[in-house]
C-alpha cells in the first residue's frame, strides 16, 4: 500500500508564494489609496496603474500558491 506523503520542498515553495501574495495584498491597495488621495500629483497615473498591477499580481500569486500547496499534498 502506497502512502501519500507531503513533498516538503514543494510545500515550502507554495508557502513562499503565498507570503509574497500577502505582501502584495497590502501593498497594492495602499498604492491605490495613496494615488487616489492626491489626484493633482504628476505621478497620479503611474502610481495608480502600479497599484492595480500589484493587486492583480496578488490574485495571481494567491491562486498559484494554493495550487502549489495542493500539488505538494496530493500529486503523486
Amino acid at each position: 500500500m502506497e502512502t501519500n506523503k507531503t513533498n516538503k520542498e514543494v510545500l515550502y515553495k507554495g508557502l513562499n508564494t503565498m507570503g509574497l501574495s500577502l505582501v502584495c495584498m497590502f501593498a497594492g491597495p495602499t498604492l491605490v489609496y495613496v494615488a487616489l488621495g492626491d489626484k493633482e500629483n504628476s505621478l497620479f497615473y503611474p502610481i495608480l496603474i502600479l497599484g492595480f498591477l500589484i493587486c492583480s499580481l496578488a490574485i495571481y500569486l494567491g491562486f498559484k500558491g494554493i495550487k502549489t500547496i495542493l500539488d505538494s499534498m496530493f500529486k503523486k
